[in-house]
C-alpha cells in the first residue's frame, strides 16, 4: 500500500463488517524504520499523557490491522484492536 499520509486524514474508518469505528485524525510514526504504526481517531494535540494513553489504547487502530485504503479505509480482525461500546 503506497499513499501519502496527507490522503489518510479525515478519511472513514470501517471494519471489513462494514462497522464505522472513526475517522483519521492523527497517526503514529516510528521514524527510525520509517512505518506507520497507528491510525488514531482522535487528535493528540494538546493532551496529558494519560489522556493519550487512553486514545491509543481505545480510539486508534494498528496499522497492521488495515486491510485496504481507497476512499475509506477498512480493517481486519475484532474491530481493528479497538473495544466497542457494548
Amino acid at each position: 500500500m503506497g499513499m501519502k499520509i496527507s490522503k489518510v486524514y479525515g478519511m472513514d474508518i470501517y471494519t471489513d463488517a462494514g462497522k464505522f469505528l472513526g475517522r483519521v485524525q492523527d497517526v503514529l510514526i516510528d521514524l527510525e524504520q520509517g512505518k506507520v504504526i497507528r491510525l488514531i481517531m482522535e487528535p493528540l494535540s494538546n493532551i496529558s499523557r494519560d489522556e493519550a494513553k487512553r486514545v491509543l489504547r481505545e480510539r486508534s487502530v494498528l496499522y497492521s490491522s488495515v486491510k485496504n485504503i481507497e476512499d475509506v479505509v477498512v480493517v481486519g480482525g475484532r474491530n481493528g484492536g479497538i473495544p466497542l461500546p457494548e
